[in-house]
């Protein structure tokens, strides 16, 4: 996966990754969710399907773990999931 193309800081959308994983680290779940929105990337939808989890919708999440070709039941805890987005985003 070429993370560089996928996970931009800005996203192909203006979304801002980094600073939805820190609304996401500062439990604003609101902010989070309104920020991933507007990032349509792979690294994108998988945080969105993580902030799924977080919140309990798992049928949502599933779907965006789908569209970041990530497998749903095969998933971490959210924290490790939290630690690997970190990763690819390279913070």
């Amino acid at each position: 996966m070429d993370v560089d193309a996928l996970a931009s800081p800005s996203g192909t959308d203006g979304g801002d990754l980094r600073r939805v994983l820190a609304s996401v680290r500062a439990g604003d779940w609101h902010a989070a969710h309104d920020g991933v929105q507007l990032n349509s990337t792979e690294l994108g939808a998988w945080l969105h399907g993580l902030l799924h989890v977080m919140e309990g919708d798992l049928e949502d999440a599933e779907y965006w773990y789908e569209r970041a070709g990530r497998n749903f039941r095969a998933r971490g805890t959210i924290d490790e999931e939290l630690e690997q987005l970190a990763q690819s985003l390279g913070d």
